[in-house]
């Protein structure tokens, strides 16, 4: 098939993105994880933190690559050849959202396509949110992200 891009904030990755990320690549010939600077937001990781825990999530997924970007994700779609972004859908609460982030996208670049690919119901009530607020009151996410996510949640909240 084609390049796709899956952007977002993935602070942190989860297995929940991880999911979508190895469906993904079985379906394009390349998925480029793009780690978006959102200017609304208040990371708990560095952007390079991030792309750092993504390309260590992905290392054994030989078509996947990470990258960063700010500005609008139909530009940096183009810009690296994309045709194509992947976005997920947890429940219907996502749909509403996510259509209007692709109609706006589509009317400012007809060319790129948004394909959507629907969450493993394991992973519906999973979100970077969910991840980190349950991890600075030291809940159980062990199972949820990859474990060295794992650990540096730990570190970062300062939770044994």
């Amino acid at each position: 098939m084609k390049k796709i891009v899956y952007p977002g904030s993935f602070d942190p990755v989860t297995n929940g993105h991880l999911d979508l990320v190895k469906r993904a690549a079985n379906i394009f010939d390349e998925v480029v994880i793009s780690v978006f600077c959102n200017p609304n937001k208040k990371p708990v990781f560095s952007m390079s933190e991030r792309v750092e825990m993504l390309e260590q999530a992905t290392a054994d997924f030989k078509n996947v690559t990470v990258d960063s970007f700010s500005g609008l994700t139909t530009k940096y779609v183009k810009s690296i050849g994309a045709g194509a972004i992947l976005r997920g859908l947890r429940a219907v609460s996502d749909f509403e959202g996510e259509f209007q982030m692709a109609s706006m996208n589509k009317h400012l670049d007809q060319e790129i396509e948004t394909i959507f690919l629907m969450t493993d119901t394991k992973y519906a009530f999973l979100s970077s949110s969910v991840i980190k607020e349950a991890a600075y009151f030291a809940g159980d996410i062990k199972e949820l992200v990859p474990d060295f996510v794992y650990q540096k949640l730990k570190i970062k909240f300062k939770n044994d």
